[in-house]
């Protein structure tokens, strides 16, 4: 088993104990099928064949020694970081890569599996490279050679604190903390945004001024904390977390921005633990990740929602474009220009369908309509100069305080006569439209009064009608003692048949 000696002034060394690891239970299996291969066993003791199976050893299968050496590798000597040069790299299509890793003692076999590098990693490393890989020491069973399962490759130098980004970073993406289905989108116009970085530091004020330059309406909560040094990482989450409860004293927010300046990587570090990714993938409300450079990636920027390149880049992206609000009018305009001319449609559909009714084909009701309509157009035109007259009363006055104190009287008058001028045009046009509609409706009045059956019966012609109030049309349809009606244009006569004479020519 792997052990740490911690020793002053020094870094931290790895023992093992190097002692059999085998399951109990394995080893007495293994005691009792020795037991029963000696008792079956038949091996003469002559001078010349000595015991060659002492009673306290037990015969081993290539297979059972060589499972007891991957435990003593794997459980003695567990993963742990080794570095030397890359020799005899073979990359295979499934996308797995075979080397040796050697230095000038001794040479170890390497395999690193494609589901542990991505395809940068492939496409860096070659024959001669100095590395650092972290892995885990077994044996390769079927051949009894012992190797090394790579999980991190990195170029020597880089230093643990990479190493230990990579095997977070690949953790928490198999617990899938990064995946894309988690991601949700941003608010398209925020109101309110909760900023988690330090109140003393370039970043804040770089977000700020982007933010309201871009726009000034936008409100901002600071929660400030330390964001380099021990303890940070836990202010950082605490803060997140609080934000994304909406405490009673912070009320709620529509999105979180996690930031800070550049940096290396030790001054970034703060936000590459766990606790800060956590923290982020439990909020209720989206997260912006913000840290460094553009060349910084932190274990915060997989676990947001977004990744800004910058603090300023955050701010651009919060930030409501002027265009986009004025585009998103103009298309909201546009939809009520389409609703009103579907709603005019509509009332004209409406009206041809009167037009065409038997209602409005009768004369009497024409008439009532028509004079309806001339009323409405004389209410319209006069409320519409009344309108008119009140606006241009309203427009002389707001001129005429904004100008007393320069008493423009030149522009003044020529503002009343052209007042004047708009009166009698308005007064002008309004009296011959009137009339135009009078004329009209009077020429209506008339045709319709000379086609109607009044106006027939005053010219001397009469209606005969039967008994029942039929009109009689033919000689044919009375006979001799029948009762009949005619009609005049001021009364009507009661008569009785006594013969009908035919028209010899009918």
């Amino acid at each position: 088993m792997a052990r740490r000696d911690e020793r002053g002034g020094g870094g931290e060394q790895l023992g093992f104990d190097m002692a059999p690891v085998l399951p109990k239970w394995k080893m007495a299996t293994e005691s009792r099928m020795y037991e029963s291969a000696v008792r079956q066993a038949e091996v003469p003791r002559t001078s010349e064949h000595p015991a060659t199976v002492p009673d306290a050893l037990s015969v081993l299968s290539v297979g059972q020694l060589t499972r007891r050496i991957t435990s003593l590798l794997e459980e003695g000597i567990g993963t742990l970081w080794v570095e030397g040069e890359i020799s005899n790299l073979r990359r295979q299509p499934s996308g797995h890569c075979y080397f040796t890793l050697k230095d000038a003692e001794s040479q170890l076999s390497c395999v690193l599996f494609a589901r542990s590098a991505s395809a940068s990693l492939h496409a860096e490393l070659r024959d001669g490279q100095q590395v650092q890989v972290f892995g885990q020491v077994t044996v390769y069973q079927q051949r009894g050679q012992y190797q090394m399962i790579v999980r991190v490759v990195q170029p020597k130098g880089e230093g643990a604190l990479q190493a230990r980004f990579e095997e977070l970073k690949r953790r928490l993406s198999a617990e899938g903390l990064f995946d894309q289905s988690r991601k949700r989108s941003l608010p398209r116009f925020p109101r309110r945004i909760g900023v988690v970085t330090s109140a003393t530091g370039a970043a804040i004020h770089d977000f700020l001024h982007v933010l309201h330059r871009r726009n000034p309406a936008l409100r901002v909560v600071i929660s400030p904390v330390r964001v380099q040094g021990r303890g940070a990482a836990a202010e950082i989450a605490a803060a997140i977390t609080e934000l994304s409860a909406g405490a009673p004293v912070i009320g709620f927010v529509d999105v979180i921005v996690v930031t800070r300046g550049g940096g290396s990587l030790e001054d970034l570090w703060e936000f590459n633990e766990e606790a800060v990714a956590r923290a982020i993938a439990s909020s209720h409300v989206p997260v912006v990740s913000a840290v460094g450079h553009e060349i910084d990636f932190s274990i915060a920027d997989f676990a947001a929602d977004l990744r800004a390149a910058t603090p300023s880049a955050a701010a651009e992206i919060l930030a409501a474009e002027g265009s986009e609000v004025l585009e998103r009018c103009r298309n909201l305009v546009a939809g009520i220009g389409r609703e009103v001319l579907a709603v005019a449609e509509r009332h004209r559909f409406r009206e041809r369908r009167l037009e065409e009714s038997p209602l409005f084909r009768e004369p009497l009701r024409r008439i009532d309509d028509a004079r309806q309509s001339s009323d409405r157009l004389e209410e319209f035109f006069t409320g519409r100069l009344d309108r008119r007259m009140e606006q241009m009363g309203s427009i002389l006055e707001t001129v005429s305080a904004r100008i007393e104190a320069l008493d423009p009287s030149g522009l003044l008058e020529r503002m009343s006569e052209k007042a004047g001028v708009f009166r009698e045009r308005l007064s002008f046009h309004l009296a011959l439209r009137l009339d135009r509609e009078k004329g009209r409706l009077q020429g209506v009045h008339s045709a319709l009064a000379a086609l109607s059956p009044t106006a027939t019966l005053a010219r001397g012609f009469t209606i005969t009608r039967n008994a029942k109030g039929c009109v009689i049309s033919s000689v044919r349809e009375s006979s001799p003692g029948d009762r009949i009606r005619t009609q005049l244009a001021d009364g009507e006569i009661a008569s009785v048949v006594e013969a009908g004479d035919l028209n010899p020519e009918a």
